[in-house]
C-alpha cells in the first residue's frame, strides 16, 4: 500500500471524506476508486459512490479476493443508505465469510451489521436480534462498537424495552466519542433525545396526554386494558391480541375504549367502523356480526355486553381501560415513520418495508404529497421519495413490525 493510499484510508477512518479525496481524486486504480467511492458515500454522493466501487471491484485480480469482498461490503452499505433494500442478502454473506477467512475480523463485523441492519429497516426485530447476538465487538475500532451499540438500541426502544436501550446508547455514546465521527456522534444524540420525545398519546375523556417511551411501558406493564393505535392491537398485562390486519374489529375496540365506561351508540359504531352516516339494516345485521367476532377474540380480556343504545366495553378484573394513539393523526403514519429518518425512499422499498403492494403504497405517497407532507426527487425509476424530519416527537411506535420481542 502506497502512502497517499495509506493517508487516505486514515482520513475515511476518522470521517474526513474531502482530505481522503485530496489525496486520491486524480487517480483510477482499484484501491483509489474504492477509497474514491468510500468518500463519495460519506459525503452523501450515494449513485456515484456506488459506481465507483463497482468499478474498484472489477479492477481487482481474481487473486484479490480479499480486496473484492471489502468492496462488496462498502456497496451494501451505500444501498443501505440509498433504501436500496430489495436485493438479495448473499453476496454480502459471502463476502463476510471471505473477511473471516482472511482473518479480517473488523470487515467481517462491518458485513454482519450491514445485513443485521437490513434487517431493522424491514421491521424484522427477531431476526435482526438473532444475527445481533452472537457479534463481538471486544477490542474493534469505536465507531464499529458505536454503530453495533446503535443497533442494540434501536432493537430495545421497537421493543420497548427502555432500560436496556439507555444503557446501549451510553455505550454507543462512549465508543462515538472515542472514534471522534462527527456523523456518527450526531447519530447517537439523535437515538438519545427520541427517549425523551413523545413517543404516543394517551386519549382522556377531557384531552390528551403526550407520553414518552417509558411512559408507553409502564403503561403497557400496568395491567389495563391498553388499545393500542399505534401498532393496532390489544394489550393486557402479558396478553396481546393483534388487530393490524382486521381494520373493522380494531376500529369497533377504538371507539368502544374511548367511550368507556360508558356504551357507544350503534350508529355511532356503524360510522366509525364502516364509515357511513346513512345506516340500514345491512349495516346493523353487519354490525351485530363484527362484534360477535370481536367478542369472540377478546374474550379472556373483556366482554362486550349489548345495551338498549348499542354496546358497552366491560374489562375482566376491573381493568381500567386506556387508549394509546399514535403521535400523529392519520393511516399513513406507517409511510410518514419510514420517511422521517430524513433518508431518499423508493416505492418498492417502502412497500417491501411495510409489507404492501406497491400500487397501495404509491397511493398513500400521492395522499401524502397533496399534503404537503412528502416530496418526491428524480423520474420514473430514479424516483425517490423525502420527507422533512418531524420535530418534537418520536415515530418509534410507528415502523413496521414495532412489537415487542418475548
Amino acid at each position: 500500500m502506497d502512502s497517499l493510499i495509506a493517508a487516505s484510508a486514515r482520513a475515511l477512518a476518522a470521517g474526513d471524506a474531502i482530505g481522503a479525496l485530496k489525496r486520491v481524486a486524480l487517480r483510477d486504480d482499484p484501491p483509489a476508486l474504492a477509497l474514491r467511492g468510500i468518500a463519495m458515500a460519506q459525503l452523501g454522493e450515494h449513485p456515484r459512490a456506488r459506481e465507483l466501487l463497482r468499478r474498484a471491484a472489477r479492477g481487482f485480480g481474481a487473486h484479490e479476493e480479499l480486496a473484492r469482498a471489502r468492496c462488496v461490503v462498502a456497496e451494501a452499505e451505500v444501498a443501505l443508505a440509498m433504501r436500496d433494500i430489495g436485493g438479495s442478502p448473499r453476496p454480502l454473506a459471502a463476502a463476510a465469510a471471505t473477511l473471516e477467512a482472511h482473518a479480517d475480523r473488523a470487515n467481517a463485523l462491518q458485513a454482519r451489521l450491514i445485513a443485521m441492519r437490513r434487517l431493522l429497516l424491514l421491521g424484522r426485530l427477531d431476526e435482526a436480534a438473532a444475527a445481533l447476538a452472537p457479534l463481538d465487538t471486544r477490542d474493534l475500532p469505536p465507531a464499529l462498537t458505536a454503530v453495533a451499540e446503535l443497533a442494540a438500541a434501536e432493537i430495545a426502544l421497537r421493543s420497548l424495552r427502555t432500560g436496556p436501550a439507555q444503557a446501549a446508547l451510553a455505550r454507543a455514546h462512549e465508543a462515538a466519542d472515542r472514534a471522534r465521527v462527527p456523523a456518527l456522534q450526531a447519530e447517537v444524540a439523535e437515538a438519545r433525545a427520541a427517549l425523551d420525545r413523545p413517543a404516543a398519546r394517551r386519549l382522556l375523556a377531557d384531552g390528551e396526554q403526550a407520553l414518552r417511551l417509558d411512559e408507553v411501558a409502564a403503561l403497557l406493564g400496568s395491567g389495563a386494558l391498553v388499545v393500542d393505535a399505534c401498532r393496532h392491537g390489544l394489550r393486557a398485562g402479558d396478553a396481546w391480541r393483534p388487530l393490524a390486519r382486521r381494520p373493522v374489529l380494531f376500529a369497533l375496540a377504538r371507539a368502544l375504549a374511548e367511550a368507556w365506561p360508558r356504551d357507544i351508540d350503534r350508529d355511532a359504531l356503524i360510522a366509525r367502523a364502516f364509515r357511513t352516516r346513512h345506516p340500514d339494516e345491512t349495516h346493523r345485521a353487519r354490525l351485530r356480526v363484527e362484534i360477535g367476532r370481536l367478542r369472540a377474540l377478546v374474550a379472556e380480556l373483556a366482554a362486550i355486553e349489548a345495551t338498549p343504545q348499542g354496546f358497552v366495553l366491560r374489562p375482566h378484573d376491573a381493568r381500567e381501560v386506556v387508549v394509546l394513539a399514535p403521535p400523529i393523526d392519520g393511516e399513513l403514519g406507517s409511510v410518514v415513520a419510514l420517511l422521517a429518518d430524513g433518508a431518499p425512499w423508493s416505492t418498492s422499498a417502502l412497500a417491501l418495508a411495510l409489507g404492501a403492494s406497491q400500487r397501495t403504497v404509491q397511493r398513500a405517497l400521492v395522499d401524502l404529497e397533496g399534503a404537503g407532507r412528502v416530496r418526491s426527487i428524480g423520474r420514473a425509476r430514479a424516483r425517490r421519495w423525502l420527507s422533512p424530519p418531524l420535530a418534537g416527537f418520536t415515530t418509534l411506535l410507528l415502523l413496521p413490525a414495532a412489537l415487542p420481542i418475548e
